[in-house]
């Protein structure tokens, strides 16, 4: 229900702002400051998301997990879809996901509110299988650290393995 407000309160309000704004500067200029937000926020997404992804691959060639540039990919990708809506409002909010104090806290919060389902294992609901339902003919190579059915399986290692025989159903 909040997301339908959301898709039915933000246009009228800019309805209402671009009407105020074009019965002020015109139809024509406020068409033309709409054309013009959207170009430069574009160019500016296009920056800041070459930055944010050059500081992904630098994490992981550290050997770390980049959840925080994923975290600001994916407000960047929103400041691009605000940015390309046309109106005032919108490019406000998305001018602002651009900035980077702006993107760095909201990241924060993606992070802590995405944690807790990672925590539990992705975000499958439960009762799901990680299995994966392939047409004929499109089967997955064999894990070489898994036996095939028939196979049998010692272990000399540590104590807490148990040792057992498993049909693999496909």
């Amino acid at each position: 229900m909040p997301l339908l407000l959301i898709f039915i309160i933000v246009p009228m309000i800019e309805l209402a702002v671009l009407i105020q704004v074009g019965s002020y500067i015109g139809v024509l200029w406020t068409l033309a400051l709409i054309f013009i937000t959207a170009i430069i926020g574009v160019r500016l997404l296009k920056l800041q998301g070459l930055s944010t992804l050059m500081r992904a691959q630098q994490r992981l060639a550290e050997g770390g997990i980049p959840a925080k540039e994923l975290a600001e990919g994916f407000l960047l990708a929103l400041a691009g879809a605000l940015l390309l809506t046309p109106g005032f409002l919108t490019d406000a909010f998305g001018f602002a996901l651009l900035t980077p104090g702006v993107r760095g806290a909201m990241a924060g919060s993606v992070m802590k509110m995405l944690k807790p389902k990672m925590m539990m294992g992705g975000f499958e609901q439960p009762g799901n299988t990680y299995q994966s339902h392939q047409p004929p003919g499109h089967e997955q190579p064999q894990n070489p650290f898994h036996p095939r059915q028939g196979d049998v399986h010692r272990n000399d290692g540590p104590k807490n393995v148990i040792e057992g025989d498993f049909k693999r159903e496909e």
